[in-house]
C-alpha cells in the first residue's frame, strides 16, 4: 500500500506544471492572441498538445516513483532538486509564452529547461536506468516544443 501512495504522490506532483499552465493556456477561439500568431507548418492542434502532456507528465511521474523507491546509497538531493527545478521553469514557460505573450524569453526558458532535464536524465540514470529511459520523451517533446517556439517567434 505504501508503493501505491508513493506512486499516486509521484504522478501527482509530476502534473503540477501542466496545473498550473492551465491558467494560461488558451481555450480556442477566445484567445485572440493565440489564433492571430502567424504558426509553423508543424503546429499541432490543440488536443494534441492535451494528450502529449498528459502522456508525458503520467511517465515523468513514473520515473520519479522510481527514482522515489530505488534502495540506492546514492544521495538523491540531486534528482530531486532537478526534477522540481524542471517543473518550475515548465510551468514558466506557460506564463510567459501564454500568460504574458513574451515568446522570445519563452525561447530562451525553453532552452535552459531543456539543459536542466538533460542533467535530471543524467542524474537519473545513475540510480534508475528505466527512470532515464522515461525521461527521453519528455526530452524529445522539449525539442520539438523548442521548434514551434522558435518559428512562432520568427513568423511574428
Amino acid at each position: 500500500m505504501k508503493k501505491f501512495l508513493l506512486f499516486v504522490m509521484a504522478v501527482i506532483i509530476s502534473f503540477i506544471p501542466g496545473i498550473i499552465g492551465m491558467f494560461f493556456t488558451p481555450t480556442g477561439a477566445s484567445d485572440l492572441w493565440y489564433n492571430a500568431l502567424n504558426k509553423p507548418i508543424l503546429m499541432p492542434d490543440g488536443w494534441v498538445f492535451a494528450l502529449a502532456w498528459t502522456v508525458l507528465y503520467f511517465i515523468l511521474g513514473i520515473a520519479l516513483y522510481l527514482i522515489i523507491v530505488d534502495k540506492t546509497k546514492l544521495s538523491k538531493v540531486k534528482p530531486y532538486s532537478l526534477f522540481a527545478t524542471q517543473m518550475v521553469f515548465n510551468a514558466l514557460w506557460t506564463y510567459l509564452f501564454f500568460g504574458l505573450n513574451l515568446t522570445g524569453i519563452a525561447l530562451i526558458v525553453l532552452l535552459v529547461l531543456i539543459g536542466i532535464t538533460i542533467w535530471m536524465m543524467q542524474s537519473f540514470n545513475k540510480i534508475s536506468k528505466p527512470a532515464y529511459y522515461l525521461v527521453w520523451p519528455y526530452i524529445i517533446w522539449l525539442i520539438f516544443a523548442l521548434y514551434l517556439n522558435g518559428a512562432v517567434v520568427f513568423l511574428n
